[in-house]
């Protein structure tokens, strides 16, 4: 069939169809729908324009950049919490802070050793406990959860004198809240035991957070005579309240009768005849009955003689100024430190020094020397900032891990390994 044929039987068709159903109108039709098409995309246009005046009048943005706007506040709420996490008081604010960690490392625990998720084999327990890591914090860090307690395996020799420092914060419990928790030292009657009670051992030092943040102390002697020497007390500033997920850096010292107790650079307590008694020798360390992260376990012993060392000897080495891990920032803890080593060199106006930072050997060796020397700087900025000595005074360097003073094969001894040097010029 030809075109011409096709378009007169379509004609005839349209022609019929008119005349026997009046309303089926090609023409009429084919108007209409142009006209609804037209009127759609006017309507669309107005609603299109409607809503934005809407979205202007409410504050409001299209959906797109709503929703990048959107993604960008919630990360910059992200990083800020992160930050605020993770913030530690300013160097400036301990300027009343006394507290000189002792010299020679005797005990030091990270958790590097043990693998993630598993119990620490320097340390024993009753319950349950298990080496973790957090997003929040660097490092490794012994959990307790539960009404248990997790003990130093081996017995500690401690003299008369040492310093007791460690990391911690307190986390949520099995309850979903923040629980607190306990660190004791005491005097263990029974080495393979846990000692159970409330004043276990022969003796002991307690210091309690409990689950609203309150910390708390307790010291006894569980031996004849010594019945009436029992103290216990608690701290009534309650801006100083532990908080769930925050880190805190709790520093105890001992000397002899008298123990001080510090959180960050705030003392808490100080007994100065908590142990007035004969015979008292701690030698245990527990953690117990809430929930912690616990990390950066160190005792030492022997006060510094920076004047000596330094004046006389022409070298001091000190390991009271602490930085975080892979990092050369001066930690606030170490202001007690810094502060002794400006007094001498106040006092000696002459004296020139040359700074030398030391790491441990984990990682990657150029990087150790980077660091070391970038650490012995942050030394000499902050005895420059923070105590007014002259930069001219300062040298600095770095040595990275080829100066090692003890094997890199412990805690303790990588403990050892980490230092900074003061040599007299």
């Amino acid at each position: 069939m030809n075109t011409l044929v096709k378009l007169v039987l379509l004609l005839c068709f349209f022609a019929f169809a008119s005349a026997a159903y009046p309303q089926f109108n090609p023409a009429r039709i084919a108007k209409e729908k142009l006209e609804q098409k037209a009127n759609q995309k006017t309507g669309e246009a107005i609603d299109k324009t409607f809503d934005a005046a809407e979205k202007d009048i409410k504050g409001e943005k299209d959906e797109p950049e709503q929703k990048e706007d959107a993604e960008q506040e919630e990360a910059a709420e992200d990083s800020a919490k992160d930050t605020k996490q993770q913030e530690q008081p300013a160097f400036e604010s301990y300027s009343k802070y006394d507290f000189i960690p002792g010299e020679r490392v005797i005990f030091y625990e990270d958790f590097t050793q043990d693998a993630i998720g598993d119990f620490p084999m320097l340390w024993n327990t009753n319950g349950s406990g298990e080496v973790v890591t957090t997003n929040l914090y660097p490092g490794n860090w012994l959990q307790l959860k539960g009404n248990h307690c997790i003990w130093t395996d081996q017995l500690l020799d401690l003299p008369d004198n040492y310093t007791i420092e460690f990391d911690v914060i307190p986390v949520a419990g099995e309850s979903g809240d923040m629980e607190g928790y306990a660190f004791r030292l005491f005097e263990c009657i029974n080495e393979k035991s846990w000692d159970g009670g409330s004043i276990p051992g022969k003796a002991g030092f307690a210091f309690d957070v409990e689950y609203f943040g309150r910390q708390s102390y307790r010291t006894y002697i569980n031996m004849k005579g010594a019945e009436e020497l029992d103290l216990k007390g608690y701290s009534e500033k309650e801006n100083i309240f532990q908080k769930e997920n925050k880190k805190y850096r709790i520093s105890i010292w001992m000397q002899k009768a008298r123990v001080r107790l510090y959180q960050d650079e705030t003392k808490l307590f100080d007994l100065p005849k908590a142990f007035n008694f004969p015979g008292v020798k701690m030698d245990r360390i527990r953690i117990e009955y809430g929930a912690a992260l616990i990390t950066n376990i160190r005792i030492a012993v022997g006060a510094p003689d920076t004047r000596s060392k330094l004046i006389t000897e022409g070298k001091l080495v000190t390991y009271g100024i602490y930085f975080d891990v892979n990092k050369a920032d001066v930690k606030p803890e170490s202001y007690g430190t810094l502060k002794d080593i400006a007094k001498v060199l106040t006092e000696n106006p002459d004296v020139r020094v040359k700074i030398i930072g030391h790491t441990d050997s984990d990682g990657d060796d150029a990087k150790n020397l980077d660091l070391s020397k970038r650490r012995a700087e942050s030394v000499k900025m902050e005895l420059s900032k923070a105590f007014g000595i002259a930069e001219s005074r300062m040298e600095t360097d770095g040595m990275g891990e080829t100066q090692p003073v003890a094997p890199n094969d412990t805690p303790v001894n990588k403990a050892l390994n980490r230092r900074v040097e003061f040599v007299k010029l």
